[in-house]
Order: structure tokens, then sequence, then C-alpha cells
């Protein structure tokens, strides 16, 4: 599983939740957050970079718990994931069923990183979901690296996120996508923004549920009863990892191991 930076973590927290027996690696890419305004191309090499690395630890599955990742380079990991046979699961596609599901009035909002709302992944996504929907995105650039960096909370921060959710409040949408792996640590925020009939969609308990159909599916599942293990990796400093990681996970990191992406800028 890997993220841009500790976003990924809300992801890892209900993978670890839903399947415990499992084992997971984690890997941070901190040296290169965020991804959200990088240069696609040079995103997709490194994406490549990373599923390589990953991969040839002789994993089972491939997470892509980010959401700018999987919207700009999701066809590069699996491309790296069947010439080592190994499936990959999105974050981008199960949010988009569950909305799609949940929406009552079909006018569901997507909050972003600008690479994320420019590649389109998530109205193409919505718009394979076989219903009429009026899709909303916006644009939140400032609000993932607010998160990464670990800032208390102010009044500034509430006036961000006031002014990232007029657009979705003027669509009158009720649902929204949180489509980044950091959002979750704002939801609180949102919600009292939006107000509580808005349903937010986090990608945590959607690839949660992904990740077990798919092993289940192709028989990888792990039938042993105990907890699995889960280790990290980050390509950044390790002390500020650890710090804010334990407060996205909200469990005990232990030691981190730095790595450097071999064949990456």
């Amino acid at each position: 599983m890997f993220d841009s930076g500790v976003g990924g973590l809300t992801v890892l927290h209900e993978c670890l939740v839903s399947l415990p027996e499992e084992d997971f690696v984690y890997l941070g890419d901190t040296a290169w957050f965020p991804y959200g305004v990088k240069d696609p191309e040079a995103l997709r090499a490194r994406i490549r970079s990373i599923a390589e690395l990953l991969l040839g630890g002789r994993a089972k599955l491939l997470v892509i718990a980010c959401n700018t990742a999987t919207s700009i380079g999701e066809d590069v990991a699996r491309e790296v994931g069947e010439t080592h046979g190994v499936e990959v699961v999105p974050v981008v596609e199960p949010q988009a069923e569950i909305a799609a599901a949940i929406t009552d009035s079909g006018r569901v909002g997507v909050l972003a990183t600008p690479n994320t709302v420019e590649s389109g992944a998530y109205r193409r996504a919505l718009e394979s979901q076989h219903r009429a929907l009026e899709v909303t995105e916006v644009e939140a650039p400032d609000l993932a690296p607010f998160i990464q960096d670990g800032s208390p909370f102010d009044a500034g921060v509430l006036e961000m996120a006031r002014a990232y959710c007029a657009p979705l409040k003027r669509a009158e949408v009720d649902t929204l996508i949180l489509g980044c792996t950091h959002y979750p640590l704002v939801a609180p925020m949102l919600q009292r923004i939006l107000g509580r009939d808005v349903r937010l969609v986090s990608g945590g308990h959607a690839v949660a549920a992904a990740v077990q159909r798919t092993l289940e599916r192709d028989g990888l599942a792990r039938s042993l009863a105990g907890e699995g293990t889960y280790s990290f990796l980050c390509t950044g400093d390790v002390d500020s990892f650890c710090d804010l990681g334990t407060r996205f996970l909200q469990m005990p990191l232990g030691e981190v191991e730095r790595v450097e992406i071999p064949g990456a800028g």
C-alpha cells in the first residue's frame, strides 16, 4: 500500500480493522509530497518505481491509497501489477460506487487535489455507475498540505474549508466524496459546514471492502486466526512521519524504515 504521505494511513486503519489477519506494508512517499500539484508525467514515473519496489517484495495485492496517484497513474501501477501477477486496488472507483448508491438527489460533490480534479477520474467513475448524477468538483490545493504539516486548526483553516465548501453548498450536494485520503482528518469540520444531512464518503471504508472482495475472489484471503503484521517505509524524514502517522493511523507505528525510490527523481 502506498500514498504520497500519511493520508493513506486512514485507509490502512480501515484495512487493519476489517482484515486483521493480513500482513501489510505501507510506503509513505513523503519526500515527494504533495502529489496533488506535481507534473503528471513525472508522477507517473514515480508511481511506476514505487510499484516495482513494493511488488518486488512478493506482495499478493497492491493498494493505491492515494486519490491523486490513482487518478494520474492507476494504469501504470496496473501494468507493473500484471508483470508480477498481482491485482491492484485503487481508491477512486470504490468511492464512486458508494456515492452513487447512497445519494438520494443524484447531486454528488467531489473535494480533491488539483491533479485529481483535472484528471477527470471521479467524473468518469461516477458516469460509469449507470445513474443520472450531477457532479460538482472542487479543487482544494491547500487542504492536504495543511493536514500533512500537522498544523493546529485555527480560524484561518475554518475559513479555507468554508471557501472550498461554498460551491458544494450552492450545488446542494447530498453526498460528498472526500477525494484525498488526508481529508477524513477534517471530516468533522466539513460535516459542520455542509450540514449533517450531507453524507461524506471517505476512501478507507470503500477500499477496505474492495480489498476484502478482491482477496476472497482470488482465493488469497488469509484464513489463519490471529493478527497479522504491519510495517512502514517512508522516503522522507522518519521522525516526522512517525509523529504525524500515529495521529492518522490511531495505532502505534513502531519502527519506520527510510527508503530511496530506485530510478525516480
